[in-house]
């Protein structure tokens, strides 16, 4: 799958958030900024399964890479 296919929208959907800009606007401007010491995927405000998520994705360079990788800068 082409990861340029995902979009923040979608990002949101499958963490299982609101995924509606504003409730992805809202959602990062309540959760920022990370410390650069913190990884993404360690952030204290996500469920077990989010966190194996984005942890997965990312160390497997899949699909959901670049839109994590586009999260992850807007939170830090």
């Amino acid at each position: 799958m082409d990861a340029n296919l995902h979009t923040m929208s979608s990002l949101f959907a499958q963490l299982g958030l609101a995924d509606t800009p504003a409730a992805i606007e809202e959602f990062i401007r309540c959760h920022r900024p990370l410390g650069n010491d913190v990884a993404l995927y360690r952030a204290s405000f996500w469920t077990h399964a989010q966190r194996t998520f984005l942890k997965e994705e990312i160390i497997e360079d899949a699909d959901w890479a670049g839109v994590i990788d586009e999260l992850n800068g807007r939170l830090h």
